[in-house]
């Protein structure tokens, strides 16, 4: 062990800029190789440490516990190493690929996950010989795109219980969301191909309708921006289940002080869920929303709750969406239904809740002019869009 850390000391001390091109790929490849070696053998100990119940030792009663409580793995990845730990002898060709770096840890996975203890016992009930298909899978494996593996072992199943029930897709579906301590939240989901294939078809639908000139999103930005867009436009529409008495909507607490003052600082507000973001971002989402009045008393009593008003009223926006037709940011042409009515000059600096006074604009552009950028009418009826630096975006003619 000493030797290979002293290995992997070395590697990281080497100066990749006096690698060529291909040297770098060269080393990419080999490390790969070596990762899918390592990750093997984690395999390989953590079964045998199951086996011989070594977590014990450590007054832990399974590997996987230990796995999250002392590697801090993540508990569906400390599940999957235990699994794929399980699957060792089976598939002892595969795990041979395995072994020397050929098939990866998600490879060997796929098999271990989807091929266990009762699609095993099935195969034995049928007479299937599992070695035929531990040989193929490692061919595959090693040779074609890691798709190629998912279908192989798909039709395996397929064949194994042609007659079975249909299983409820529902049943594999997870949807994890972890919350962080600045409001942020990451998560991670998997579902059955008929779930994925309607996940798929929304989120496409919204990404290739918003491609404005110019945008440099990677691919990974633009899924994002399109499930917080779907999310918008499920809210917008009012149809969802009600949340305890109340149509479910974004809730923004501030103090009115910290709204008006735009040299506020961040930490100046809180949503319903409880995260803290900024007064700008709290006058960007009061911008198009409902304000309620409470009066507090010095002790934080409230005393006074005054009813909800709508800051832009539903014929004030269908009189925007009319003149407008869809986000007014250069560029961009997203539909009235993603957007929402911007006040060029913000009603808590006394600025009109009027037609003359409000834009449409998208999510994302939305954002951009709370973040400096600027759009305006001119006197012709074009809208015009500037940059933080002052200068114009033009669209010029197309290449």
């Amino acid at each position: 062990m000493s030797e290979l850390r002293s290995a992997l000391d070395a590697l990281a001390a080497d100066d990749l800029f006096e690698l060529t091109a291909g040297q770098v790929l060269d080393r990419t490849a080999v490390l790969v190789q070596l990762g899918n070696r390592v990750a093997a053998e984690l395999t390989r100990t953590v079964r045998h440490a199951e086996t011989t119940q070594a977590a014990e030792h450590d007054g832990i009663k399974t590997m996987r516990s230990w796995l999250i409580g002392h590697a801090r793995l993540a508990p569906n990845d400390a599940s999957k190493v235990v699994r794929a730990g399980r699957a060792l002898e089976h598939f002892p060709v595969l795990a041979a690929g395995f072994a020397d770096g050929h098939v990866t840890a998600v490879q060997f996975g796929v098999v271990a996950d989807e091929v266990g203890a009762r699609e095993r016992g099935l195969a034995a009930e049928q007479g299937i010989d599992l070695s035929a298909f531990d040989q193929d899978w490692a061919v595959v494996a090693a040779g074609s795109r890691h798709e190629s593996l998912v279908s192989a072992v798909q039709a395996f199943e397929a064949a194994l219980d042609p007659d079975g029930p249909e299983p409820d897709p529902t049943e594999g579906r997870t949807f994890t969301m972890v919350k962080h301590a600045d409001g942020s939240m990451t998560g991670r989901f998997e579902l059955d191909a008929a779930g994925a294939e309607k996940a798929q078809a929304a989120i496409e639908s919204i990404v290739q309708a918003d491609r404005p000139k110019g945008d440099e999103r990677t691919r990974t930005q633009q899924n994002a921006d399109a499930f917080v867009q779907l999310c918008d436009n499920q809210l917008a529409a009012g149809n969802l289940p009600m949340l305890r008495t109340v149509k479910p909507h974004v809730v923004v607490t501030i103090d009115l002080h910290d709204l008006v003052d735009p040299a506020t600082g961040p930490g100046a507000a809180r949503t319903g869920f409880g995260a803290t973001i900024s007064a700008a971002r709290a006058r960007y989402l009061a911008c198009d929303g409902s304000i309620s009045r409470i009066v507090m008393s010095p002790d934080g009593v409230p005393l006074d709750l005054g009813r909800d008003h709508r800051v832009v009223t539903p014929g004030l926006r269908r009189a925007v969406e009319r003149r407008d037709e869809s986000c007014v940011f250069t560029g961009c042409h997203a539909p009235s239904h993603w957007c929402d009515v911007h006040h060029l000059v913000h009603w808590v600096h006394g600025g009109e809740t009027d037609l003359d006074n409000s834009a449409l604009l998208c999510e994302r552009h939305h954002t951009k002019v709370h973040h400096g950028f600027r759009v305006e009418r001119d006197p012709g009826g074009r809208w015009r869009t500037w940059r933080p630096d002052g200068t114009e975006i033009l669209l010029g003619p197309l290449l």
